[in-house]
């Protein structure tokens, strides 16, 4: 697999996506990081074939968006995705929302996932073979350069004002 960002997801901004400050509401660019976050599963080949075959699947347990520049309808959207980190049962992974044709970064989000059984609803390891793949794409992405919203947290600059 390729040592950079893996593109996941192309689409445009829809009329509906907009909301009444006239650009891309929050909600859907969840719903693209969504998409791509299918496509980089489906890359890993632990996507919906997986799920179906085998009856585990991800949950997403944390997500941190940063919002950088608007988005307006009709514009076209580019993602892609990296795998930052994993352990046996968990995905640590980013992706990086562009527009399209003017190249400007518009959001990044970054997850974390856990694998779980379906049936029983807990968190289990991954199988050998999706383990080895997993590490495979880790092993190539831990090359790229760290992105600067990643392990960003939020709030205010402590101003000396307790609550």
């Amino acid at each position: 697999m390729p040592a950079e960002p893996l593109p996941s997801y192309q689409c445009r901004v829809l009329p509906e996506w907009i909301d009444y400050n006239g650009h891309m509401n929050l909600a859907y660019y969840l719903v693209a990081f969504d998409k791509a976050t299918d496509a980089l599963f489906e890359r890993l080949g632990v996507g919906l074939d997986y799920v179906r075959a085998t009856e585990h699947s991800l949950f997403a347990l944390e997500a941190h968006v940063t919002y950088a520049r608007e988005l307006r309808v009709g514009d076209p959207i580019s993602i892609v995705g990296r795998l930052v980190d994993a352990d046996e049962k968990r995905l640590h992974f980013f992706h990086r929302m562009e527009h399209a044709d003017a190249g400007y970064l518009a959001a990044t989000i970054e997850f974390m996932g856990v694998h779980v059984a379906m049936g029983a609803r807990r968190a289990v390891p991954f199988p050998q073979e999706a383990a080895a793949r997993i590490e495979a794409m880790l092993a190539e992405h831990r090359r790229l350069p760290r992105p600067p919203q990643l392990g960003r947290s939020i709030g205010l600059r402590n101003k000396g004002v307790s609550a």
